[in-house]
């Protein structure tokens, strides 16, 4: 038996179907485990979470992919679904001098560990293709505008003519049943994001990395993941929707409860946070380096003071700065005072003091000084490079060395001379 072949079992007069890619089956109260599952059980306690998973991913840009390598790095069989006329949008999308081949830099930020092949889906020969490997998939993750997957041939319902038991996750900028294009930037826009961004006598600002496709990716992460654990038990898949819209207003988090509860729209006040003080307020020390502070209650006040040898008398010291409501209220004359008492230290010492005294702070650092302190997350490979998107720690959780991003249609006649 192959590995994509489903056998049936039959027990106490019903079906059940059993499937390569889960660890377990469950028959009344009775747990089933074939011969391939023991196998694949093994390879869980590997550590390759989702080996003999196999995820079809159609989509592009940011927020579908990021989703895909998500399972890759766990394990996963990621084929990429590209038209053949340039494939992935991001491969051309290069910064200003930038030298590289068909894996931009963009590109490259979420591609690991992925096949690429070509199909051109207007095409009846190649849409039938893609039908025979929605039949083999476990997973498929869209990305079309609402209506495109249709008029394709490749929506959930479509799909699952082919294999009922597929699961489909499916972005969209505003819901499927509004047509707009959704992009990061409109929708950072239209989320209120932008307007609570920049300083406070200043233009609404973007944030400078795609954070809600990023949120996007996370939600459908968490929805793909509920789907597989809902198919285990019952044996069906199912349609996973996110929109960039929802994702984004579902990640205003204190932002939208100061409006929800307090009755108050947030402004633009820089860095600076609205609801503590001083929470996000930088600072110069004398060798010239930015430092944040992020003191979150009164006792890491007090110390942040003792730290920086405030004298009894000294205005830090009076009611004006007594409390963190107080601080809030008056947080321009706080940072007026702070400031020429940092500009007097140096950066090292004046970090180690006051993180021995547990008072949260941190050296803003250029995106090359963070990345070089954080080479576990670094992928290479030849002259690609990449970050590892899966964080989490744990003895159950491998580091699978993934293969670099893939040319356009690289693995065509692996993956599809193989179809019947």
């Amino acid at each position: 038996m192959s590995p994509r072949q489903v056998p049936v079992l039959k027990s106490t007069g019903e079906e059940h179907e059993i499937r390569p890619a889960a660890s377990k089956r469950m028959t009344k109260n009775l747990i089933i485990l074939t011969e391939l599952e023991r196998k694949d059980f093994k390879t869980v306690q590997n550590k390759e979470m989702f080996a003999g998973l196999r995820v079809l991913e159609l989509a592009s840009v940011l927020a579908g992919p990021s989703v895909g390598q998500f399972f890759a790095e766990l394990g996963a069989e990621v084929i990429k679904v590209e038209n053949p006329d340039g494939g992935d949008v991001t491969r051309s999308w290069k910064s200003a001098g930038e030298i590289s081949d068909d894996r931009s830099a963009y590109f490259s930020c979420c591609n690991w560990g992925k096949k690429s092949v070509t199909l051109n889906l207007v095409a009846e020969s190649d849409r039938a293709k893609l039908l025979r490997l929605a039949a083999t998939a476990d997973i498929v993750i869209a990305s079309y505008k609402p209506g495109d997957a249709e008029k394709l041939g490749v929506d959930y319902a479509s799909l699952c003519k082919v294999n009922t038991n597929i699961i489909y996750g499916q972005i969209t900028g505003y819901g499927s049943g509004d047509e707009r294009v959704g992009y990061d930037a409109v929708i950072q826009a239209e989320s209120g994001l932008m307007d609570i961004n920049g300083e406070k006598d200043g233009p609404p600002i973007k944030l400078p990395v795609a954070f809600v496709d990023l949120f996007a990716a996370h939600q459908l992460k968490e929805g793909l993941l509920l789907a597989i654990i809902r198919r285990d038990r019952t044996g069906t898949g199912g349609l996973v929707e996110v929109s960039l819209l929802d994702a984004a207003i579902a990640s205003l988090a204190n932002q939208g409860t100061n409006w929800l509860v307090a009755g108050k729209n947030p402004r633009r006040q820089g860095s600076s946070h609205p609801n503590i003080a001083p929470y996000g307020d930088i600072f110069m020390t004398a060798d010239g380096k930015w430092i944040m502070l992020a003191v979150g209650n009164d006792r890491q006040f007090r110390d942040l003071v003792s730290v920086l040898g405030v004298q009894k008398d000294s205005p830090l010291y009076s009611e004006l700065f007594l409390t963190n409501e107080k601080r809030v209220a008056n947080r321009n004359k706080l940072v007026a005072s702070l400031q020429p008492l940092i500009s007097g230290r140096e950066s090292p010492g004046l970090l180690k003091e006051l993180a021995a005294r547990k008072v949260p702070v941190g050296l803003i650092r250029q995106l090359s000084e963070a990345i070089e302190s954080a080479e576990t997350l670094v992928m290479r490979s030849g002259a690609a490079a990449g970050l590892r998107t899966l964080v989490a720690q744990s003895g159950f959780i491998g580091k699978p060395q993934l293969t670099p991003p893939p040319h356009l249609g690289e693995h065509n006649e692996e993956i599809l001379s193989g179809l019947k």
